[in-house]
């Protein structure tokens, strides 16, 4: 039987009361019955109903998170910072993934709701933010973090995917590639649209330079072999010199198809840069050239801005962040 409030009273010799203002005012109680209580706790081995506590309250100790791929490393990483800045909260974060599929990323929406969580980070797995305006009307606060939007409608934390799109493609052309393509996932994506117009805006200044979109259905190591090997199938004069793709996972795939039986040399023959830098970018089979995001602080940053929107206190809505271009082996170096 699980040990409750009242045996601890009863072993500490104090009221219910007593007990309950050590767990959580315990600077209205004596140091000597403080003490009392904590050995009750401990020898009795009580744990406090925390939801319990939180049901009473309104609200519990948790910030939700939803991401779209949990699954690639650069939202791993931004589920970490946003941990780090909950921890100094005292909080904790609950993860959800929505895997891009709207209906699961409202399920996991309206669970944290259930829980009462303080508010949600959401990577949205569609542009329709229709549903998330519900949530957030309902009056639970939601910050869009790697996503950008009015700042009116919602606060958000983002970094801005034009200008890494047109670093990377300068990049290349800076090589002397002209014949560049760019991999990516669906375009209905805001940041692989996003990361298009900037690849877009650099191809049109220098003479010669065209940009291939091969879109594929998602952003994954999969797809990006896929595209791979379609390339590596063409005659050698139909390739292209260059490849953008949209993120790393796509890029991974597309050095393990181009490295394994295909003959295509990475830099000589294609160069390649990917986005994001994740961890293991500097690993692969040839070092990968990537745009850098910077993942923790996105949701370091995410869960900062839900604070201050709890506390009502004004703050920025709008956090824009520069992405850097780190060059390796893949193009160029």
């Amino acid at each position: 039987m699980a040990v409750g409030v009242k045996d601890v009273a009863a072993a500490a010799g104090v009221s219910v009361g007593t007990v309950s203002n050590v767990l959580n005012r315990p600077e209205r109680v004596s140091v000597q019955t403080v003490a009392r209580v904590q050995n009750a706790i401990r020898e009795l081995g009580f744990v406090r109903n925390d939801a319990a506590r939180q049901l009473r309250a309104g609200r519990s100790r948790s910030i939700g998170l939803v991401v779209p791929d949990i699954g690639n490393p650069f939202f791993a990483e931004v589920a970490r910072g946003a941990e780090d800045r909950a921890a100094e909260a005292g909080m904790t974060v609950l993860l959800g993934n929505s895997d891009e599929n709207v209906h699961r990323q409202d399920a996991h929406l309206a669970l944290f709701q259930e829980q009462r969580v303080n508010g949600v980070l959401l990577t949205p797995a569609s542009d329709d933010l229709a549903s998330v305006q519900r949530f957030a009307a309902g009056g639970m606060p939601v910050v869009l973090v790697d996503w950008e939007v009015d700042a009116e409608a919602f606060p958000s934390v983002s970094v801005d995917d034009v200008e890494g799109g047109r670093l990377a493609v300068q990049h290349l052309l800076d090589g002397g590639r002209r014949r560049i393509a760019f991999v990516c996932g669906p375009r209905s994506v805001q940041q692989v649209a996003d990361r298009l117009r900037g690849a877009e805006a650099a191809v049109a200044a220098p003479s010669g330079a065209t940009l291939e979109i091969i879109e594929q259905s998602s952003m994954t190591v999969l797809q990006g072999r896929a595209a791979g090997e379609l390339l590596a199938a063409r005659a050698v004069g139909d390739r292209p010199d260059a490849v953008f793709a949209a993120n790393d996972l796509l890029a991974v795939g597309l050095l393990q198809a181009f490295s394994f039986g295909s003959g295509i040399r990475v830099p000589e023959d294609i160069a390649m840069v990917g986005y994001d830098d994740i961890d293991f970018a500097s690993a692969t089979v040839v070092p990968l050239s990537s745009v850098r995001q910077p993942a923790r602080l996105l949701g370091w940053t995410g869960v900062d801005l839900l604070l201050k929107e709890l506390d009502g206190v004004d703050h920025e809505r709008r956090v824009r962040f520069q992405p850097e271009l780190v060059a390796r082996d893949s193009s160029g170096g």
